[in-house]
């Protein structure tokens, strides 16, 4: 077990730690693969061998330290590759670490469904479930060639090996991207539809917001849900053309929502993350000649003017004065 994935318990008040996080991890390898807004992958395999512990001891320290420096817990898996980590990572509480070796991989991911797989869309989940499919240990059963019909040549290959516990992945260490995020959590566990759009039009308009304050666009979206169990499902996507724009980011922010096909899910918190953060006075914009659109960039300038000169709370959602 060499690769640990951490996913640290950070409120989104203090998201500007997430770098701090990073160069902790950083003090015991320099394979660190940032996974915003708040995981990581680490490469431990040369700090086993230099301090001479295994995965699942430096794991503890990591946490330990953690805490006494950040105040912030974390949730940790190891693997022998960075899939096993990430599935492992999932299944793993708040103060122990799940460790899942090479030789108990199969196993290990048997009954998990499908959906568990890192890169395994609703999409590629529903169409495998559909033909029974529903957990992996009856695709790692299945003939690889019912997978490749189903999901294609190499879609189904791989899919069959990681079913199998094949992990070839590897840790690409990499910078936080520059991003601000928005997280709009729940009182109580959410299962209406409606009250999740409601907190993805919120999290759009504060996004939306501080980057106009800030003068910048952002080139692409990133929605997670946090559910009741403590597990997450993050989904990107990259915009059409730059945009502050609350409206262009309420847009997107729905596509995200409507293509997980949440069904009676008990959601914890919705949170938007605007990555790849450009100058505004840079960004080219498409002109629409829509009526409807230059209305909607009006009223945005006059919120944002108010909200400037009274606080953030002067104007609700839409753009109307609280």
């Amino acid at each position: 077990m060499t690769i640990l994935c951490v996913r640290f318990q950070l409120p989104s008040a203090h998201e500007a730690a997430f770098p701090e996080l990073l160069g902790l991890l950083e003090e015991f390898t320099p394979v660190v693969e940032a996974l915003p807004p708040d995981g990581a992958l680490a490469d431990l395999r040369g700090a086993e061998r230099y301090f001479g512990r295994g995965a699942a001891e430096l794991a503890s320290v990591i946490r330990v330290r953690a805490l006494a420096l950040h105040g912030v817990d974390c949730v940790i898996g190891a693997g022998p590759g960075p899939m096993l980590a990430r599935v492992a990572q999932r299944s793993a509480r708040p103060g122990a670490t799940c460790a899942v070796s090479a030789d108990e991989a199969r196993d290990f991911l048997a009954g998990k469904p499908v959906a568990v797989l890192p890169g395994v869309g609703a999409a590629t989940a529903r169409t495998l479930c559909e033909y029974g499919l529903d957990t992996l240990g009856r695709v790692a059963a299945a003939p690889l060639s019912t997978l490749q019909r189903l999901v294609g040549a190499k879609g189904g290959r791989e899919l069959h090996e990681k079913a199998n516990g094949v992990d070839r992945g590897r840790v690409v260490p990499n910078a936080v991207s520059r991003s601000l995020a928005a997280e709009q959590p729940f009182p109580r566990d959410e299962l209406d539809p409606v009250r999740h759009r409601r907190a993805l039009l919120s999290a759009g308009e504060e996004l939306g917001g501080r980057l106009r304050a800030m003068g910048k666009v952002c080139r692409t979206l990133t929605l997670t849900v946090r559910y009741a169990d403590r597990s997450s499902t993050t989904r990107g996507r990259t915009l059409g053309e730059p945009t502050a724009h609350s409206a262009d980011l309420t847009r997107t922010a729905y596509s995200l929502y409507e293509a997980l096909g949440l069904q009676r899910a008990r959601v914890r918190a919705i949170a938007l993350r605007a990555e790849g953060l450009g100058p505004a006075d840079r960004a080219s914009h498409q002109l629409t000649f829509d009526p409807d659109d230059e209305k909607a960039r009006r009223i945005e300038e006059v919120a944002d003017r108010a909200r400037a000169k009274f606080g953030p709370r002067a104007v609700m959602p839409g753009g109307l004065a609280a």
